[in-house]
This record gives C-alpha cells, structure tokens and sequence, in this order.
C-alpha cells in the first residue's frame, strides 16, 4: 500500500487526533488499488529539441528500405495519435488520486513534446517526396471511430495502444540492432522517445484501473482483452498497409515490399515476433505494465544521447507548431 502511514502503536486512543485518521484515510486514497507502479518513479519531460536533425539518407535506418518505411509509417500515427491521448486522460485527472494525477500530468507534457518532435520529422518525409496522405486519412478515420466511443471506451482503446508503444519501445532500446546502424541524430530521437513511453508506461493503465475500480475483474479483463485484440489487429494491419504505402512510392513492387516487410517483423531483426511474449502478458490475470521494471533501458537509452531533464517542465499541454527554431531549420531532401 505504499508509505501509509498508520504507525500510531505508541500513542494513546487520546493522542490519536481526527485531523491523523482523515490523514491515514487520505494516503490510502492515494493508492490505485491494483497498480504495480513503483512509488519513486518521477515522470519527467527531457524537452529533446531534434529540429536540426536531419534525414541523411533516404532509408536512414541503415539502409534497410523495410525498417524504414515501418518507422516512417509509425512517426506518422505520433502527432495525432498522443493528442487523442491526452485529450482522453485529461478528461480523468480531476477526478484522480494526488498522485496519479501527477503522473498524468507528466504524461502530457511528454506526449505533447514527441508530438512537436515527429511533427517536424514528418515534414521532411514529406518535403523529401512521401506522399503521406492516405496514411493521414487512415489514422484519422479511426481516431474518429474510437472518438465516438463512450469515455471508458476511449481510455480502455488509450490503455491498449500505449501499451503496444511500450513494448515496442523497450524492445528498440534492449534490442541495439533495430537502430544501430540509423542515422545517428535519428536514433538518438527514436531512442528518447522510446525512453519516455517506458517511464510512463502505467499512466493510461492506473487511470483505467481507477475510472473501472467499481467494476468486478471479470468484466475488466474482458473488456480490456476484447479491446487489446481489436486494437491490436487493426494496428498492425494498418502499419503494414501504410508501409507498403510508401515502399510503392519509391518503386519496391508489391510482393517485394510485402515479403521485405513480413522478414522484417517476423525474421530479421523481428520486431512483432520480440514483443509477442510481451504483448500476450497484457491478457494474464493480474497484469499491470510495471510487474516488469525495466527502467534501466532509460538508463540505456540516456546514454546514448545528451540528457536534458527539466527541473520544472514548462512544456504546454497541447501539442504545439513547430517553433521559430524548427521553422528555420532547412529540410534537406534526400535522395
């Protein structure tokens, strides 16, 4: 139950104030009952600014037009996909305990940060030729459908994506050769990214399990794994539709692009097969993102690039244009 502190064994029935029994009652208030985040866990907005960091080569991630096209259809979803993610806990941090509130709050000021950041990578893939509006179209139109859910539905479908996010992310940083041959300034974005989805990997879950707690387990664990099958499915079939999208563009034909695609998720470095086991624990009685603390892969990921953690984030909460400084920047277009 954390640090609650009901240690009162010395005192008297007299010495026992109302004032420390609201106290005790309002600590216990604070624990999101079935939550395994750990009580240290600071989540904090590093402020990565990679406006200068341009896309050297066409298939930046080493050469690999497959790997590429997967991460350049993934940025795609980020801008509008971790709004609708705020947007949705936003509507529950009122109504949450202190601290998950303060979790949520740092969750969103995280999310708005990768926003602006793949905001400004996106343009260069369009500024390099990448017709990227049908991806756009896509991500939209689901948006919209799970935009006209119920609340609970929305933050359930929130809790299952954020969850392939994490899993995702942590299998990019233990895993050196997704990314060891990318762009430096590339990986060292994809890396911080990845990094902040693992330190808030139980934000979407805790609040869920907060909004559902008058719900029995029978009825969370089904609704949570009918939404993390759906959600799933349409996830990866939507990624391989938007990845064959922009392999088409640059002339690969269709069965290459689908073969080069599937080695890549399934074979060689494969990444759906990595995270399958992950992936599975998300339906096991008792799950909660953090039964697993993998916070040494932030550790791992700092290290591979200049950390820049804010005392006192000022980040706004939305996600923001570019600014004065990435508009300056020119895009290189690359061949």
């Amino acid at each position: 139950m954390g640090n609650i502190p009901l240690n009162h064994d010395a005192a008297s029935p007299e010495q026992i104030s109302a004032e420390a029994i609201e106290a005790d009652a309002d600590s216990l208030y604070e624990t999101v009952m079935g939550s395994a985040t750990p009580s240290d866990l600071n989540i904090q907005s590093r402020n990565r600014h990679f406006s200068s960091a341009a896309i050297d080569r066409r298939y930046w991630v080493g050469g690999d037009p497959y790997a590429t096209a997967f991460f350049n259809a993934l940025s795609i979803t980020f801008p509008k996909g971790e709004t609708f993610f705020i947007k949705v806990l936003q509507q529950y941090r009122d109504d949450a305990p202190e601290k998950l509130r303060r979790e949520i709050s740092g969750f969103v000021r995280q999310e708005a940060v990768h926003s602006r950041e793949h905001l400004f990578f996106n343009k260069q893939l369009e500024q390099s030729g990448y017709d990227t509006s049908r991806l756009d179209k896509t991500l939209t139109d689901v948006l919209d459908r799970i935009g006209q859910m119920s609340q609970t539905e929305q933050l359930v479908a929130t809790t299952c994506l954020e969850h392939l996010t994490a899993i995702m992310a942590a299998e990019y940083i233990a895993n050196p050769r997704h990314l060891r041959d990318a762009d430096a300034e590339q990986r060292k974005m994809w890396l911080w990214h990845a990094s902040e989805e693992i330190e808030h990997k139980g934000v979407a879950y805790d609040t869920w399990l907060h909004a559902t707690r008058d719900w029995s387990r029978t009825k969370r664990w089904l609704t949570k794994s009918v939404f993390m099958t759906r959600i799933s499915l349409s996830f990866a079939k939507n990624r391989f539709k938007g990845a064959l999208d922009l392999l088409r563009q640059d002339g690969v034909s269709d069965l290459r692009a689908r073969l080069g695609i599937l080695r890549y998720a399934f074979v060689k470095p494969g990444l759906l097969r990595h995270v399958f086991w992950p992936w599975m624990q998300f339906f096991l009685p008792g799950f909660h993102p953090w039964n697993k603390d993998d916070r040494h892969l932030i550790q791992l990921a700092e290290s591979e690039y200049e950390a820049a953690i804010m005392d006192q984030p000022k980040v706004a909460e939305t996600v923001a244009v570019m600014d004065k400084h990435q508009n300056s920047v020119p895009v290189i277009k690359v061949a």
